[in-house]
């Protein structure tokens, strides 16, 4: 078996505005910094066998930070782990989209289709999971990339309507005879802070 740690980027100004990101290559604030070394702290009881990261600053940067809490080399880039595409809403925020294209997401020009995304994402993560079979790695990735994720393992139940994926959430999988399992969802460091030991199944 092959345990995957998925984590969710630190906080960007962006997010904080309620912009989408998608491609556009946003860094890390002072608060998301501060995140992602709340989660490596929280994570040292886990021992990993290698970090990896979307090539996007503001996963590359949360992993580096993360490395760093854990006594680690940096983290090592995977393309295919990258943010979905938004195409022409990268910088806008919800009410602008809707102004400017409508409701519908087919109609925003370039915007990346749930397949293709989930294509790529997958075919990373059954990469990593092959070169570390029977260990643990941590993936530092976008809330874009968890949710198709988590939707396509949980048949559309997670996350829930109205859930938002915590930036520098921890969301763990397990891959057993090339399946992918979800058993931890949406866990903030606070909660992962008081346990001492992290193998234990998370309700999803």
């Amino acid at each position: 078996m092959t345990r995957i740690s998925l984590v969710r980027h630190g906080q960007t100004d962006w997010n904080r505005d309620g912009r989408i990101q998608g491609r556009s290559d946003i860094p890390l604030n002072d608060t998301g910094r501060e995140q992602a070394h709340e989660t490596g702290r929280a994570l040292r009881a886990r021992r990993f066998d290698g970090i990896y990261a979307s090539p996007l600053v503001r996963a590359f940067e949360t992993a580096e930070i993360i490395a760093g809490e854990l006594g680690m080399p940096g983290p090592v880039a995977v393309p295919g782990l990258e943010e979905r595409s938004y195409g022409r809403a990268e910088g806008m925020t919800g009410p602008e989209i809707r102004a400017a294209f409508g409701d519908d997401r087919a109609d925003v020009p370039e915007w990346e289709n749930d397949a293709a995304l989930l294509g790529r994402v997958l075919e990373a993560l059954s990469g990593l999971a092959a070169q570390h079979r029977g260990e643990r790695i941590l993936v530092v990735a976008h809330g874009g990339v968890i949710g198709a994720v988590a939707r396509h393992l949980t048949d559309g139940a997670r996350p829930a309507k109205g859930e938002a994926i915590g930036n520098a959430s921890v969301h763990d999988l397990e891959v057993v005879d090339g399946e992918l399992r979800l058993v931890a969802f949406n866990v903030a460091a606070a909660e992962l802070a008081g346990l001492e030991e992290l193998d234990v199944d998370v309700e999803v």
